[in-house]
């Protein structure tokens, strides 16, 4: 085991990093630019290293200073979280070339799912179901028109690199082709550095659907169940829950093999998360985030699995500690993403936190390293905070995240609490019926 991890991010994620590696007893070093010196995971690690001013580019994505640390500290392994390096190849070879641990999937699978057209490419060797879509990337105008003809219309323009929405454009039919083709490339090249673009056929009322994978990179892989991602804006998650309350327990346990078995199949090391779009009965794979997502703990309340421990696990070379016929499956879970917006227009809301009390109770948990004073600063993700609730069923999961909702107090910034106190009482929501577009409907006053 590890003697001493290094958590390079920030946030609820460090925190929640650093709760597990205490818990297996190993040291603990935290990073931090500047403007995260009172951070509540500096406050707690062992050790903390300040490794730039406030801007990412100069703080959590600076390899230099972020080895650097490692070396400082004696530190034996990384932990990356979500965002920032985690899904850095260059880094993870870094660091193996430094014998420092990657806590992650190696870093010929981080590209492989990295660019989607060569994860659609392996999916398919793979036998996971996929989106109708081009070969490859459509590098002319041309070539757009003729796969889009092959696929039918109406089709969605994606990046090959990135992903939360940028270089995503929908296209109805021939006369919209071009524009969103061209559109679509300039942004993935302003975003990633890539201009490089695919066409998938664009599903009219999909949910968002995706499956949680743990391998340990010795062929050893299990699923441990499934999450609905549809409550979305602008691609952003907002609402998670496990299992997904969509599909049966028999399309659960079939899609979940196919993706435990593509996990075993390649060897992957650590926790991933497959990604499908799912309409009329069928799974269309989208992406592998191969990190720990943001929603994992709506995953852990329903099988009281640590999904951060299994990762620190197996990256230390142990074996999967799980196997797939002793995963159960208990209950209900939702996880509401807590921003720091304007919860109408979304405006980002940094600032200072005047009153902090979270909501507390049973089967209540908060992930999140905010306090009372705490200062949100105005140069990163927004998201300040997660509530996630367990119960029997999905009727009293949904009433009692209605109660810790009126029980949640943040004051001195805008937050998007009163949005999720309003969606938790939509007849749509209650009822299950919504799909990836409902949520940006509801808010444009839109949805019929």
């Amino acid at each position: 085991m590890f003697s001493k991890v290094l958590i390079a991010n920030r946030g609820e994620i460090a925190l929640r990093i650093l709760r597990a590696c205490k818990e297996l007893g190993i040291q603990t070093v935290a990073v931090h630019s500047s403007a995260d010196a009172d951070a509540m995971h500096v406050r707690l690690a062992d050790e903390s290293v300040c490794i730039g001013p406030p801007a990412a580019l100069d703080s959590y994505l600076n390899i230099p200073s972020i080895m650097a640390a490692c070396e400082i500290t004696g530190a034996d392994a990384v932990h990356p979280g979500y965002g920032f390096l985690s899904e850095n190849a260059r880094f993870a070879r870094i660091l193996d070339e430094h014998k420092i641990a990657f806590i992650g999937p190696s870093a010929a699978h981080i590209e492989m799912m990295g660019d989607k057209i060569e994860a659609k490419r392996t999916a398919r060797k793979l036998g996971i179901p996929c989106v109708p879509g081009s070969a490859g990337a459509v590098n002319t105008q041309a070539e757009a028109l003729g796969a889009a003809r092959e696929i039918g219309f109406p089709v969605l323009v994606k990046a090959a690199s990135g992903g939360g929405g940028r270089g995503m454009k929908v296209a109805l039919n021939e006369g919209e082709l071009a524009v969103a083709w061209s559109t679509a490339r300039t942004e993935a090249k302003a975003a990633f550095g890539d201009d490089a673009v695919y066409l998938e056929k664009y599903l009219g009322k999909p949910r968002h659907i995706e499956v949680q994978v743990l391998g340990d990179g010795r062929g050893n892989a299990v699923h441990i169940g499934t999450r609905d991602c549809s409550l979305q804006r602008r691609h952003q998650k907002l609402w998670e829950e496990a299992n997904a309350p969509s599909i049966t327990a028999a399309e659960r346990d079939r899609i979940g093999e196919v993706c435990a078995k593509a996990t075993r199949d390649m060897k992957y090391s650590g926790a991933g998360t497959v990604e499908f779009l799912y309409e009329d009965g069928e799974f269309y794979f989208i992406e592998m985030n191969t990190r720990l997502q943001v929603e994992h703990p709506v995953t852990e309340r329903i099988t009281n699995i640590d999904i951060v421990y299994e990762q620190i696990r197996v990256a230390a070379g142990e074996k999967l500690s799980l196997v797939q016929n002793e995963i159960q499956f208990w209950g209900h879970a939702i996880e509401v993403r807590i921003n720091a917006e304007d919860p109408v227009d979304f405006t980002p809301s940094p600032g200072t936190i005047t009153y902090y009390h979270p909501a507390g109770g049973v089967g209540v948990r908060i992930d999140s390293g905010i306090y009372q004073g705490y200062k949100v600063p105005p140069y990163y993700d927004s998201l300040i905070g997660k509530l996630i609730v367990h119960g029997r069923n999905r009727a009293e999961c949904l009433q009692r995240l209605r109660r810790a909702l009126d029980e949640f107090v943040v004051d001195g910034i805008k937050t998007t609490l009163p949005l999720f106190r309003r969606l938790a009482d939509e007849p749509d929501i209650i009822s299950g019926d919504y799909n990836i577009h409902w949520l940006e409907a509801y808010l444009a006053g839109t949805k019929k």
